[in-house]
């Protein structure tokens, strides 16, 4: 798909609108006409995994006749998406992914993508247009301000303070949200429904409590009326969706001859569990493929915990032992067992029963998904943001554990492996960054404990955002955390894995 300039030089086209009849039979392109679509959802947070998830469920939603349910995206933080999808019309291309090659396809349902911070009045007019009947939002689990060790609104944190001041407009996601509602309230226009798709457990119930919470510090009656007039429904997402590369920009041009600035590349699975719980209306998302539900809760536990708690694993294990990539962590036969005894041992006994759902299934189908050599989730990538994720992901299962009588010696693993990856260099003396809101803390501790294990585990298990005091104060586990991390700095990270198993 090649046009020839007036100077004689070749340039590839881009992906838009005008050029979609030109792209190649072979990518599935909107099946309905984008000039129809009007916008019914703000989503904040438009980055790879809501492109690959939320974003294509709708687009099913709309080649199914139901036009007036397109996407809004606003990023909290950055142009980086708007200006890179807005010469395309706001189309990507989203690169299926299998061990037998690429499906791709041209997904239509952003309507429009918004900067916050330049952009902030604009996000604010989409979010109080009476079309606006659902707000969902991808941020992570840090975007939300919250107290990690709590749960509960972070009422220090720098930008909650700033908006506090109300100086500006507002920046952090809960006075964003607040801010919406209010204008809402105020012209008497009725409630969107937010729905948060992040890895958090009880998500929606949590950051219904952060926001209402924060309108609370701004005034006590909208505080009141966010806690009793907006519905936060649970969710549990499910998608593999590692950051977008270079290569797979070169290699989309290469294989089907147009340029797309930021396509998506994900795995074939993909999974969505949602209270039923929209006031305002939804989407039937229920008719493409999503689950709607009367309680999240069992589903989203198993996959915090056998999905999100497996990969954590397999970040901090595998970054110190030098595996790029879950795949090639999987490959690793020791690696592998280890994460079977995980689920075995540590994991799937704290998953109450699951509607539908075989567990024995369901950590298999795991196993496939995280061998898939085609998709390359980078472990540095999983091991993003520890001092949050490994909370939910294990030290609660490690709390049932032993409160159950258990010993959690596999979670105890996986917790010394953390703490020895916050060193920086893996075992082959390769330095990398250490991302976590906690950074700079995590950082000075482990320069002033150095390698003695036993008083870096006191000095990490002193902080309570990580680490509640009754697993500080559990001898046997705290035992073995020290133990497992004597044995990593002293052997390095595979041989001290390798003794592990035969124990």
């Amino acid at each position: 798909m090649t046009v020839a300039k007036t100077n004689g030089t070749v340039s590839t086209l881009r992906l838009s609108q005008a050029n979609l009849t030109a792209i190649p039979t072979s990518i599935q392109k909107p099946r309905y006409d984008r000039s129809s679509v009007s916008p019914g959802i703000v989503h904040v947070g438009p980055g790879a995994f809501c492109r690959a998830h939320l974003a294509v469920y709708t687009d099913d939603v709309l080649a199914a006749g139901t036009m007036d349910w397109g996407i809004v995206g606003a990023d909290p933080l950055s142009p980086a998406v708007r200006d890179a999808l807005r010469p395309q019309d706001w189309l990507y291309t989203l690169l299926v992914r299998g061990p037998d090659g690429d499906r791709g396809r041209v997904v239509g349902s952003l309507t429009e993508l918004l900067s916050v911070p330049d952009e902030g009045e604009a996000t604010l007019r989409h979010m109080t247009d009476p079309r606006t009947r659902i707000v969902t939002l991808t941020v992570t689990e840090k975007g939300y301000c919250q107290d990690a060790a709590t749960g509960e609104l972070d009422e220090a944190h720098p930008a909650i303070q700033a908006d506090l001041a109300a100086t500006a407009l507002p920046r952090s996601v809960p006075g964003l949200l607040t801010e919406a509602i209010d204008r809402r309230r105020k012209a008497q226009i009725a409630p969107f429904t937010v729905l948060v798709c992040d890895n958090l457990a009880q998500n929606g119930a949590k950051v219904h409590r952060i926001v209402a919470r924060f309108a609370a510090l701004r005034d006590a009656g909208l505080g009141r009326f966010v806690a009793e007039q907006i519905a936060f429904p649970c969710t549990m997402v499910d998608r593999i969706t590692p950051a977008t590369r270079d290569e797979d920009r070169q290699l989309l041009t290469a294989s089907y001859g147009y340029a797309d600035a930021w396509p998506v590349v994900t795995e074939p699975f993909r999974q969505w569990v949602i209270e039923d719980n929209f006031p305002a209306g939804r989407p039937r998302w229920e008719e493409v493929g999503a689950l709607l539900v009367d309680d999240v809760h069992p589903f989203e536990l198993m996959k915090l915990r056998c999905l999100n708690g497996a990969h954590s694993a397999l970040a901090y294990i595998g970054v110190v032992a030098g595996f790029d990539t879950v795949a090639a962590a999987m490959a690793d036969s020791d690696l592998s067992a280890f994460i079977h005894r995980l689920w075995a041992e540590d994991l799937v006994p704290t998953v109450p029963p699951v509607p539908g759902t075989d567990i024995d299934h369901y950590t298999a189908e795991l196993e496939e998904r995280f061998r898939n050599p085609a998709i390359r989730h980078l472990t540095l990538q999983i091991a993003m943001d520890g001092s949050q994720k490994l909370p939910p992901r294990l030290i609660e299962p490690a709390l049932e554990r032993v409160r159950a009588g258990g010993d959690a010696r596999c979670v105890a693993l996986v917790v010394a492996a953390w703490m020895r990856f916050l060193s920086g260099r893996n075992d082959a003396g390769n330095p990398y960054t250490v991302s976590d809101p906690l950074s700079d803390r995590l950082l000075r501790i482990g320069e002033s404990c150095g390698n003695d294990a036993g008083t870096l585990v006191d000095a990490l298990f002193a902080i309570s955002d990580i680490f509640v005091p009754e697993i500080g104060a559990h001898a046997a586990f705290k035992t073995a955390v020290t133990e497992n991390l004597r044995a990593i700095q002293a052997d390095g990270m595979r041989r001290a894995l390798a003794n592990f198993l035969r124990r």
